[in-house]
């Protein structure tokens, strides 16, 4: 299972939100390429990059922190946050970005999600936020009525690479994954799941590792990894099984 530390953007520095709220800002980084390079060094095999301002305000802001990440790391990149067009797409794929990351618009707009995954097969990963199940859009702030799974199934039906799944009770709280739904939504879909938010010590990678069999091929870490809570080394060894 790979481990993937997490980079968000906003106004050109390394934040944390909690639950996704915009007033619940800490920041962890003034230099994000520097932070880049520090979870390469710390043997991270690809970085998640959200551009939350981006998310926000619905197209790319975040864009020149971007580049500088490029050309600080070796390692692969995925790349999410207001990429809402087939230009957008495009743009950061052309950068060098290894796999963009669709949210809202994947939801909103199935018809770009084909066409996407058609232009550039296995580049394309769609994050699914979820709220007790249901998928949650604009930035977790409006829930869509339908449910993480039926959405993930046409999803998989479309030919996206893979899904994110991030509980947004969870996210920035530490308190442990959604084991259950994470493990559902894995058994509902036969392409990779990541699992993402409320990860905050090891145990809570030993509980992920069980379900890597039913398809959870990666778990993306944030707060935890800020806070000290968890080492990325630690991490990484035990999900790579090392140990």
């Amino acid at each position: 299972m790979l481990v993937i530390p997490a980079i968000d953007l906003k106004g050109g520095r390394c934040v944390r939100l909690l639950q996704g709220r915009r007033d619940s800002e800490t920041v962890f980084s003034d230099d994000p390429c520097a932070m880049a390079v520090r979870w390469e060094t710390e043997g991270a095999r690809l970085l998640h990059i959200v551009d939350l301002d981006g998310a926000f305000e619905k197209s790319p802001r975040n864009t020149e922190t971007v580049k500088r990440i490029l050309n600080g790391v070796a390692i692969p990149i995925q790349v999410g946050g207001g990429i809402r067009s087939m230009k957008t797409i495009a743009m950061y794929l052309g950068l060098g970005v290894a796999r963009v990351i669709l949210g809202t618009e994947a939801i909103r707009n199935p018809e770009l999600v084909k066409k996407a995954c058609k232009a550039y097969p296995d580049s394309i990963i769609v994050s699914l936020d979820a709220r007790d199940g249901m998928v949650a859009v604009e930035g977790w702030t409006k829930i869509t009525g339908r449910r993480v799974t039926e959405v993930a199934k046409d999803l998989e039906e479309y030919g996206v690479a893979g899904i994110i799944f991030t509980d947004i009770h969870k996210d920035g709280m530490q308190t442990g994954p959604n084991i259950v739904e994470t493990r559902r939504l894995a058994e509902s879909v036969s392409i990779p799941v990541i699992a993402s938010g409320g990860v905050s010590n090891i145990n809570d990678i030993k509980e992920l590792l069980l379900l890597e069999p039913l398809g959870v091929a990666g778990v993306i870490i944030g707060r935890a990894l800020y806070s000290g809570s968890l080492k990325l080394k630690d991490a990484i060894r035990i999900a790579e099984g090392f140990e």
